[in-house]
């Protein structure tokens, strides 16, 4: 892909009113998203992933689709710092440490990564309500894998 198509693409998100596009292509995948639904031009991420996914363009129909169900949010993803197994709780008879629905503060524990035996606890970076949970506990993860999707307060 090149910058003249990545323009297009944008493009045809303000011509169309989209909040966000993906499109695979070879061996790239990128993913527009606006930041709000009320501007002019596009003020977005761009992110780009290299990988040999097959060639999928979705149609208008299918983006417009998957727009209207997810109400536009402004969210942020806490990731996985490292490679491991990701817990919900200290132990299995243990309450979750976070629900969705829940508000979490900074330095609040959210879930533990077992990386080689040891327990890491991952704390929240960020003041906000906790929307989805997206991974299944005793799940594998890798680095940088999305865990949980958060309204910022």
């Amino acid at each position: 892909m090149n910058i003249k198509e990545i323009k297009e693409m944008i493009n045809l998100m303000n011509e169309n009113d989209l909040a966000e596009l993906e499109v695979e292509k070879e061996d790239m995948r990128i993913r527009l998203k606006k930041t709000s639904s009320g501007l002019e031009g596009f003020s977005g991420p761009i992110s780009f992933q290299q990988g040999s996914s097959a060639a999928v363009t979705p149609s208008k129909a299918q983006i417009l689709s998957e727009i209207e169900e997810k109400s536009v949010v402004k969210t942020i993803e806490i990731k996985s710092p490292m490679v491991g197994t990701f817990y919900r709780a200290p132990s299995p008879e243990a309450p979750a440490y976070a629900e969705v629905g829940q508000t979490i503060e900074p330095g609040q524990v959210i879930c533990i990564i077992e990386a080689m035996k040891l327990m890491n606890e991952i704390k929240s970076e960020i003041r906000g309500k906790i929307l989805e949970i997206l991974v299944d506990n005793a799940e594998p993860v890798e680095f940088g894998q999305p865990l949980f999707l958060i309204d910022p307060l």
